[in-house]
């Protein structure tokens, strides 16, 4: 079978091909990598609420250690950020399962990622959508996501060295939008670039701050709403973040802060003008499966 993956640097796109041979039998290191991703999966990620069967399949079967660094990669599966040099990181395991959850992806959807990074989330999604399309700011790391990837067989998989806030107008609307560096707002390009119902998950505050993570989706009629989660990335804080309906396609933010009620649901108070909310927890996080 052959496959495919294009690499675009700037302005230009270059397709590489390869043929994949029958699957060889696993090694002893390659079924301690895989046992060592199962239980990742069961202990960080299931335990802490992420249901998406489709996401929890895709988590078991990227294998992470091959996009950590030879000397971090003996820490692959644990439960934390990694060093992928150039003073950026492979994301913890359970947020790449938290935003991918959110997202929402879809067989036929198209997404775009912002910071490609190792190529770690890019794989994932790419088990789970159409077409991916990722971004990278720094030509060493998208070489070597591009390597990695190509390694690894896929051929739905899209990459750019450019500025990834401002998207990639060429291949847009996007179904699903992943920006796994935070802006300090949300860049006006890729709320631009989101298809009609579309959803947006971004990390959202200054670096070294409390940074909220956001869930945007852009409403069929060309309104903008951002609703469901905001939370400090080291999981201390948590926020309900919901949006007055507008009627130009932009974004416009009302912030709430929560209260923890004693039924352990996650309750909003609204002003006369809104409804309440509430979403039950798993393990004292958010559980958005029913919302």
């Amino acid at each position: 079978m052959r496959r495919n993956i294009l690499f675009a640097s700037p302005g230009v796109l270059l397709a590489a091909g390869w043929l994949l041979g029958c699957a060889p039998r696993q090694s002893p290191s390659e079924l301690r990598w895989e046992s060592l991703r199962q239980e990742m999966v069961s202990r960080q990620i299931e335990a802490r609420g992420i249901r998406n069967p489709r996401v929890l399949a895709a988590m078991r079967s990227v294998p992470r250690h091959v996009f950590v660094p030879e000397p971090f990669r003996s820490e692959a599966y644990g439960d934390s950020p990694l060093p992928i040099g150039d003073g950026q990181t492979i994301s913890q395991p359970y947020i790449v399962a938290l935003m991918t959850e959110l997202a929402g992806p879809q067989p036929s959807d198209r997404a775009l990622e912002v910071g490609t990074g190792s190529g770690y989330q890019a794989a994932v999604l790419a088990n789970l959508v159409r077409e991916v399309y990722s971004v990278e700011i720094l030509e060493a790391l998208a070489h070597e996501a591009a390597k990695l990837i190509r390694s690894l067989g896929y051929d739905n998989i899209t990459l750019r060295v450019g500025d990834g806030y401002a998207g990639w107008p060429e291949k847009a609307p996007f179904d699903l939008i992943l920006v796994t560096a935070a802006p300090e707002r949300v860049p006006e390009a890729l709320l631009d670039q989101l298809a009609s119902g579309g959803r947006m998950v971004v990390p959202v505050g200054q670096e070294g701050g409390v940074q909220s993570l956001e869930l945007i989706r852009k409403k069929p009629e060309g309104t903008g709403e951002i609703d469901l989660l905001s939370l400090d990335l080291d999981g201390v804080d948590y926020w309900i973040w919901e949006a007055i309906d507008v009627v130009v396609p932009r974004v416009v933010v009302v912030e709430y802060q929560d209260i923890l009620g004693p039924d352990r649901s996650w309750t909003v108070p609204y002003s006369d003008d809104f409804s309440s909310a509430s979403y039950p927890t798993t393990n004292g996080m958010p559980n958005f499966a029913g919302a």
